[in-house]
């Protein structure tokens, strides 16, 4: 198994980038192996400067970066020797069995789409992310930024997508999905929560269990919430300011820990036909070892069959 990773994509790339991959290669098994694609000389100094080995990794020199303000798509269709531009294309072509970057976000996205494409079926592939739950445990939200507006039927693919993420990455049994909402009662909502309520609930292929408000999403109440980019990515950028106001505060909780990004790595693209992980512009070496480490995890779990599967 090779693991695509790109050093030069995140704000303190490819310094950060470098050390997670050094950590990550240390939980790597025998057969496995990352791939640093981007300036390979910068790479191999700093690896020798950590006292670590470069043949325990293979390298890609690419030439060109993605910014993270650039247009995606602009970017991608120009910078053809750039670290995501030359991932995707590794990952097309098998050469690599996962991709994994904390750069450009869009980028990733349109990168995804237009290589490796979305699992026939699937209407729109979705951004997705860990949330913790009160209790114990976490719980998947989904969509949470690739798709701003949304119809009913996207919705359900969600419920579809989380469901198989949350089992077979996350071991959660019969994961339960709920509808995020204004509330709990079956006429609530606006015309999307209208019209995807019926929806969720004939669904034969998931344990739909209802709406819930948002109060509800640390609770135990479900595993999965489905709603569309806009909100998703309204809750999630609100439930990671948690972690730094309770720094700020000088608060020690350890539920409050549970929000710290870095302990989750990265959000998958579900729905496309090899396994993508985007990470936080900010994230630190911590946050990069756990991306890889979730993109290792998605290979061996079969998850992309497993989507194929339900959607044929």
């Amino acid at each position: 198994m090779k693991i695509g990773l790109d050093i030069m994509g995140g704000d303190f790339a490819p310094q950060a980038t470098v050390l997670g991959a050094i950590a990550a290669n240390k939980s790597l098994q025998a057969g496995q192996k990352l791939v640093l694609i981007g300036d390979q000389d910068v790479a191999i100094k700093i690896i020798n400067e950590q006292g670590a080995n470069p043949a325990d990794f293979e390298f890609v020199h690419t030439t060109e970066v993605i910014g993270m303000g650039e247009h995606p798509t602009k970017a991608i269709s120009h910078k053809q020797d750039s670290s995501i531009a030359v991932g995707f294309k590794l990952l097309k072509s098998g050469e690599i069995a996962a991709f994994s970057s904390a750069g450009n976000s869009g980028a990733m996205l349109v990168g995804s789409m237009f290589s490796v494409k979305a699992i026939p079926g699937v209407l729109r592939p979705a951004i997705t992310c860990v949330i913790p739950k009160l209790k114990d445990g976490i719980g998947i939200l989904l969509d949470v930024g690739a798709n701003a507006d949304c119809k009913p039927e996207f919705l359900v693919q969600f419920g579809i997508l989380g469901s198989l993420f949350a089992q077979y990455v996350y071991d959660i049994k019969n994961p339960r999905v709920a509808l995020m909402n204004i509330g709990e009662e079956e006429e609530k909502g606006n015309m999307l929560a209208l019209g995807t309520y019926p929806l969720l609930k004939e669904s034969k292929h998931i344990n739909f269990v209802g709406n819930i408000e948002g109060r509800d999403v640390f609770s135990e109440t479900s595993d999965v919430i489905v709603c569309d980019g806009f909100t998703g990515n309204i809750i999630l950028k609100l439930a990671e300011s948690f972690y730094v106001v309770s720094l700020k505060r000088k608060i020690k909780d350890e539920f409050f820990d549970k929000f710290n990004y870095e302990q989750y790595g990265g959000s998958p693209i579900l729905g496309v036909n090899a396994p993508v992980v985007v990470g936080h512009g900010i994230s630190n070496p911590e946050a990069i070892k756990n991306m890889v480490l979730l993109s290792k995890q998605m290979v061996e779990s079969s998850l992309v069959d497993k989507i194929k599967q339900a959607f044929q």
